[in-house]
C-alpha cells in the first residue's frame, strides 16, 4: 500500500483495512526506530519500499529530504534541495519543513513554501527541477502539495498574495494559476492560510476543495476553473477539508473556529444557497477533521475529542483527552487514532458509543500525521521515525 501524500491516498486520513496495532510503547510493537537528522513537521510519504520525509537543518539554512528503507529502517539517501540565502522568522509552533511532500513512481515533489518547490528523482537523488512561488507567509510554510494527473497543485495564501497554482510535474512550469475571488480584509494578517487542498469526486468529475482565509473554493483541478466559493470569517486556516458524496466539511480558521457543511453541487457564490449547517462545538484550529461512517470526528487543539452526525448536526460523543493536539487523526475503520503533541496516541473504538481503548506513549513530540503501509504505521516524532505494528 502506497501513502503518496498528506493524509494518505484520499487525503482524508483513511487507511482502510490496515488493521493497525492498538497498543505500543518504546518496548512493544516497535519493529524499528530510526533517529532522523534535522527537524520537520511534515508527514512521511511511502512508495513501494521507500519512505521519504523532508527536513530542516539549521533553522531553515538547509532544506532537504531523507529516504528510509521501509523494511529495515535504514537511511538510504539524503538530498539537500535548497539552501536559502535569506531565512525569515516563523511562528514558534511551525517549522521550515512543515509541508508534506507528494510522491509517485520515481519522483518526489517537495515544497517549502516561499523557499522553493522541487522534484527529486527517487532512484538517483538528483533534483530534476526547482521553482519558487511568490508568497510571504508571515509565520512560515504550511500547505502541502497534492498530485492530479500530471499536475502538482499548491495553495499559496500569504499576507501578500492569495492564489492556487498547478505546476507541470515534468518541469515545474505553471500550467494554471487562480486568484482567490472573494473579498478579503485589509489587514495582511487576516489574508493568510496554511491548509492543504483535497480532490474529491462529485457527479462523475473531480473537484478540488481549497480552503483559504475568509473563503473556500472548489476548482476544476485540470484547468483551475472556479466552480463555486463559500464565504465566512476566519484566517490562518490549517485544517484540511474532508468530503462525502454530497458535502464538503470545512473549518473556518483561528479564533472561534466553526465547521461548515457545504453542498458540492453549487455554482458561483454559494454562501446563501448551499451552506447546510455550521457547528460551533470544540472545533480544532490545527488538526484536520476525520469523516467516517457518517460521523465527523474532531479533536480540538486543547484535546477535546468529539463526533458529529453529518446528517443531523447532532453531537454524538465528547471526550476530554487532555494535552495539546496539532497532528491530524487517521482511521483503519476499526479505530480512530488521535496524536497528541506530548507523544501520546489515544486510540478510540469505532463502535456506536466510542471509547478510548488505549493510550500509547513514545519519546518525543508528535506534530506529524503518520503514514500507513500494510499493517504498519510509520510515526514521525521530533527526533525519530518509528515502524509500529503487531509483533
Amino acid at each position: 500500500m502506497n501513502w503518496p501524500q498528506f493524509r494518505g491516498p484520499t487525503g482524508q486520513g483513511h487507511a482502510d483495512g490496515a488493521e493497525l496495532p492498538v497498543t505500543w510503547s518504546e518496548t512493544q510493537n516497535i519493529t524499528w526506530k530510526t533517529p532522523l537528522p534535522g527537524r520537520g513537521h511534515s508527514s512521511p510519504v511511502i512508495w513501494g519500499d521507500e519512505i521519504w520525509v523532508t527536513t530542516d537543518v539549521g533553522a531553515g539554512e538547509q532544506l532537504g529530504a531523507i529516504c528510509i528503507d521501509r523494511s529495515s529502517g535504514e537511511i538510504v539517501r539524503e538530498v539537500t534541495v535548497f539552501e536559502p540565502s535569506l531565512v525569515l522568522p516563523i511562528h514558534d509552533d511551525n517549522n521550515y519543513a512543515s509541508p508534506t511532500p507528494a510522491i509517485e513512481e520515481g519522483r518526489l515533489y517537495v515544497h517549502y513554501g516561499r523557499y522553493g518547490t522541487a522534484c527529486v528523482d527517487t532512484t538517483s537523488g538528483e533534483v530534476l527541477w526547482r521553482t519558487e512561488l511568490v508568497i510571504e507567509h508571515q509565520g512560515g510554510p504550511g500547505s502541502s502539495p497534492v498530485l492530479f494527473e500530471d499536475l502538482l497543485i499548491v495553495n499559496c495564501d500569504g499576507a501578500d498574495h492569495q492564489y492556487v497554482v498547478a505546476l507541470d510535474t515534468a518541469d515545474g512550469s505553471i500550467r494554471w494559476k487562480q486568484q482567490r475571488s472573494a473579498p478579503q480584509r485589509d489587514n495582511p494578517v487576516f489574508k493568510r492560510a496554511f491548509s492543504t487542498p483535497v480532490i474529491v469526486q462529485h457527479d462523475g468529475r473531480p473537484v478540488l476543495i481549497s480552503i483559504g482565509a475568509d473563503q473556500t473554493h472548489a476548482y476544476d483541478p485540470a484547468t483551475g476553473e472556479e466552480l463555486w466559493h463559500v464565504r465566512y470569517v476566519g484566517f490562518s486556516n490549517v485544517a484540511a477539508p474532508v468530503a462525502d458524496n454530497e458535502r464538503a466539511y470545512l473549518i473556518t480558521g483561528y479564533y472561534g473556529p466553526e465547521v461548515l457543511a457545504v453542498g458540492l453541487g453549487g455554482r458561483g457564490n454559494v454562501s446563501g444557497t448551499h451552506l447546510a449547517w455550521r457547528y460551533k462545538g470544540a472545533v480544532p484550529e490545527t488538526p484536520s477533521p476525520l469523516l467516517v461512517g457518517g460521523r465527523l470526528f474532531l479533536v480540538s487543539n486543547r484535546g477535546i475529542a468529539s463526533a458529529v452526525d453529518v446528517k443531523t448536526e447532532k453531537r454524538l460523543w465528547l471526550e476530554r483527552l487532555g494535552g495539546n493536539f496539532a497532528a491530524s487523526p487517521i482511521t483503519d475503520r476499526r479505530h480512530i487514532y488521535f496524536f497528541g503533541c506530548d507523544g501520546r496516541t489515544h486510540v478510540v473504538s469505532m463502535q456506536k458509543d466510542p471509547e478510548v481503548v488505549a493510550v500509547n506513549d513514545v519519546g518525543g513530540k508528535l506534530w506529524a500525521c503518520p503514514a500507513v503501509s500494510g499493517r504498519a504505521m510509520f510515526l514521525r516524532t521530533d527526533t525519530a521515525l518509528y515502524r509500529i505494528e503487531e509483533r
